[in-house]
């Protein structure tokens, strides 16, 4: 058997009076056994459900102070993966990382505009997924297919978490956040297809 991991976690920072502000790093996924492509969270995070909502008790970060921003979300997209006799398996996370995330105004409407970024996340776990589904295996180049295909979905999402930011003005803009809000509802459900990655 041989053992592949790649892993990124990319921490989104909201900033209300500017440019949210990313902060990539690497790490190495928990070891993969034989039988299984399987991670096990670890108790600082929280893995995305579709019936499970953030509540601002797992907002464990201390806000920072000299700043305008009122909340900060870290959520991450990583991906672990492995070839078994020929076969490639893999593994998805999408998780909202509780010590690295604040509030500060902890209010009802914040709160949903922070579970937005969250849910931006899975939007892409499962394009991610889609994308590994379609993709045909190359004994030869699989590594870097598949780094190259985690590394565009990752892009766009970042993209897109820019774009939610900027046309909400951080939630400042009701309308506009509110019209996001069914947005992403729409992908959510455009992309439920592929909701079930392993």
């Amino acid at each position: 058997m041989k053992l592949f991991h790649l892993f990124a976690l990319s921490a989104l920072v909201l900033s209300f009076s500017g440019r949210p502000a990313f902060e990539l790093k690497n790490t190495i996924a928990p070891t993969l056994n034989d039988s299984t492509v399987r991670i096990e969270p670890e108790k600082d995070v929280i893995p995305w459900e579709d019936d499970k909502r953030l509540v601002w008790d797992d907002f464990l970060c201390e806000p920072r102070v000299g700043t305008d921003a009122v909340a900060s979300t870290s959520t991450s997209l990583g991906i672990a993966y492995q070839l078994t006799d020929g076969e490639l398996k893999y593994h998805i996370t999408c998780y909202f990382n509780k010590e690295k995330s604040w509030g500060l105004m902890k209010t009802d409407y914040i709160l949903a505009h922070e579970q937005g970024h969250f849910d931006i996340t899975e939007v892409f776990a499962r394009r991610l997924n889609e994308a590994l589904q379609n993709y045909q295996f190359n004994k030869r180049t699989f590594k870097k297919d598949i780094g190259q295909i985690y590394q565009a979905i990752v892009s766009q999402k970042e993209e897109y978490q820019k774009t939610y930011d900027s046309e909400t003005d951080h939630s400042r803009n009701r309308k506009v956040q509110y019209d996001w809000f069914e947005k992403i509802d729409g992908l959510l459900a455009e992309t439920a297809p592929y909701a079930n990655y392993p």
